[in-house]
């Protein structure tokens, strides 16, 4: 029988498109900024899950971003890079205690939930502009938007995490 994490990942799933594409894809602060929320399932995506799943289903989050924001496959290649790269970002993050058996994100401090979220987003980020505008000659541009859309991107991010999160009594 599926179990419970099944469903809440699903659920994050659908939700995290529908808000991507139904409110955040339609924003635009100050004419460019454009946040993406939808990183938020690499975030919350269990950590010891089968890691070509997790792939598999990052690739398909993000060619359905892609399909319907129109974007050419640029999300579904950053999604899938940052897939890749998640268990090299956490073992920074979080050190000798990523390698424990029952270590849990909400086991960890704030700051380090934190600076796991921001190093998700700022390289997705960099990855996507990089391959958005495509020229090393924009370099400003690239690090430009980079900053800017990241830094909504994490306050928002901050935000529904904080609004969605499982309180400690």
């Amino acid at each position: 029988m599926i179990n419970n994490t099944f469903f809440i990942n699903l659920i994050r799933f659908v939700l995290l498109i529908l808000v991507q594409i139904l409110v955040f894809n339609r924003l635009n602060f100050f004419g460019f900024i454009n946040p993406m929320v939808y990183v938020l399932f690499l975030y919350w995506y269990p950590i010891k899950k089968n890691r070509t799943n997790f792939i598999l289903i990052c690739f398909l989050l993000g060619l359905l971003i892609d399909i319907f924001s129109d974007t050419l496959a640029i999300n579904t290649a950053a999604t899938v890079s940052i897939a890749y790269l998640r268990p090299s970002i956490m073992r920074f993050v979080f050190g000798v205690n990523y390698e424990f058996q029952s270590f849990k994100l909400n086991s960890s401090t704030r700051a380090q939930q934190f600076t796991f979220l921001a190093l998700l987003i700022v390289i997705h980020h960099v990855i996507y502009f990089t391959l958005e505008i495509f020229s090393f000659a924009n370099i400003l541009l690239i690090i430009q938007k980079s900053i800017t859309i990241g830094v909504s991107s994490i306050i928002l991010c901050l935000l529904l995490s904080s609004l969605f999160s499982t309180k400690k009594e």
